[in-house]
């Protein structure tokens, strides 16, 4: 009788429409996709830069996540989930009021209608209120645009990063996510992405090249050598970033239901492949296993299981894993390989993969199912094809004419006397404060009636940057 009152809806927090096991799961999912961001890719961008970008690739995630937030709640999720507008876009509203937050969360524009006008799925409705999903919905546009920043490290003006951010968010993400999840016309037409391989990384990989183009490469010497700060730390990062995708991926149905345990174990699957995959070419093609490319490994893999997550078997997972974890490349942050050819290669595979059992369980349109399934399959890798492209395309027109707008009022690009020094000509910080970095040993400080604590300091031509502090033993 107690576990039964747990569930009345007679307290008025408590509707009864709401699952408390939904709520509980969305909103854990949710903070695991949060940390993935803050602070899994922070700690991962500012570690594994050259040590004179570690604050500021960490600070320009940070930003993004922050940014990210207020403007997706005073427009833009109603832009990617609200009423329909276009058939690639809602209309946008603030997701603020009390009233809108603490009824039933529902995507508007997601109800399926047949080729002969009736309704074969319902409008989406979690049981769950409004705060939870437009939370969870916030934590991918957040991850979206910080993978984006990989591909501009060490030499965007944090200036135009800064006006890029919202501009972007608007013009590109919310079309993208409204077209195939919030009911337009990718969604209607039965195209599946289950969690984002071509909303999230298709869109930030594509839009990440562009924006390297337009802003410009880095100087030589970094394009050269680009040695991560701080291999340990990068792979704390990266350890944040693999296990948040179970809340990534697990929470992509809405539901603590049987489709979400079946993602949460392909991604994981999916991903130790891939990594297994990549370092055992290291060791064939150079002798020795490398940590970087096993982190690439593991990135590769994670998207490349993202579109199909909750729809195909384990075994196709193993395949997708060991298919992703081939795309060998040299730069460690090539969002454009990691991201964008991973997502697209993730999506394309969904297509002749997705299990029509699966597809059933969780999918708008009940037919669906991968190519290598017969029936209408072959009609699916097709649709999976066609969304790839307007994705790509989309990302392509619109982040180059937002760049090309910033660049009227604000330099893309950091002038070059920056570039050389890095994140003390920027923000006037340095990410270590270690003693005789610059400095040269004077006796006269350090003999033996020297104080115990003495402070080092580095001349700076800019702001104070950091200090380092050494202790007499």
């Amino acid at each position: 009788m107690e576990m039964a009152k747990a569930y009345e809806a007679a307290p008025p927090a408590v509707p009864d429409w709401l699952n408390k096991g939904d709520n509980a799961w969305q909103m854990t999912a949710s903070t695991l996709v949060a940390l993935q961001s803050m602070p899994g890719l922070v700690i991962l961008y500012g570690s594994i830069v050259k040590k004179k970008w570690a604050v500021n690739s960490a600070f320009m995630a940070l930003y993004a996540f922050a940014a990210v937030l207020i403007c997706w709640v005073l427009l833009c999720y109603r832009m990617a989930f609200g009423d329909k507008l276009l058939p690639f876009w809602g209309k946008g509203a603030p997701a603020l009021g009390q009233k809108y937050l603490t009824g039933r969360a529902g995507v508007p524009a997601s109800t399926h209608y047949r080729a002969d006008g009736s309704i074969e799925t319902t409008k989406s409705q979690p049981f769950y209120p409004m705060a939870t999903l437009v939370y969870f919905q916030f934590t991918f546009a957040a991850i979206t645009m910080i993978l984006l920043a990989g591909s501009v490290l060490g030499r965007m003006n944090i200036k135009a990063w800064m006006a890029f951010v919202p501009l972007w968010l608007i013009f590109s993400y919310t079309v993208g996510a409204f077209s195939l999840w919030g009911g337009g016309f990718l969604y209607q037409w039965g195209v599946i992405d289950y969690s984002g391989g071509y909303v999230i990384h298709l869109s930030s990989g594509i839009a990440g090249f562009t924006a390297a183009y337009w802003v410009g490469p880095r100087l030589k010497s970094d394009r050269e050598r680009f040695s991560p700060n701080n291999v340990l730390l990068m792979l704390a990062g990266a350890g944040l970033l693999w296990m948040g995708w179970s809340g990534f991926n697990g929470g992509a149905p809405y539901a603590a239901n049987i489709t979400s345990s079946i993602a949460v174990l392909n991604t994981n699957v999916c991903a130790a492949t891939s990594l297994l995959v990549w370092t055992s070419l290291d060791v064939v093609f150079f002798g020795r296993p490398s940590v970087i490319g096993a982190v690439q490994g593991m990135m590769t893999g994670l998207v490349c299981i993202t579109p199909g997550a909750g729809v195909v078997q384990s075994w196709a997972a193993i395949v997708m894993g060991i298919l992703s974890g081939d795309l060998k490349v040299d730069d460690t942050l090539g969002v454009i390989h990691t991201h964008a050819v991973a997502g697209l290669l993730g999506g394309l595979l969904t297509g002749l993969l997705a299990e029509p059992a699966l597809c059933r369980l969780i999918l708008p349109v009940k037919n669906s199912r991968g190519a290598f399934y017969g029936g209408e399959g072959g009609i699916q890798f097709l649709k999976q094809v066609v969304a790839a492209l307007f994705i790509i395309g989309w990302n392509l027109v619109s982040t180059t004419l937002i760049l090309l707008a910033i660049r009227m009022v604000i330099p893309l690009r950091m002038p070059d006397e920056h570039l050389l020094i890095g994140d003390d000509a920027v923000h006037g910080e340095e990410a270590y404060a270690l003693w005789g970095d610059g400095e040269k040993y004077d006796a006269t400080k350090h003999g033996l009636n020297a104080s115990m604590y003495s402070e080092q300091r580095t001349p700076s031509n800019y702001v104070n940057g950091a200090r380092g502090v050494t202790i007499q033993l």
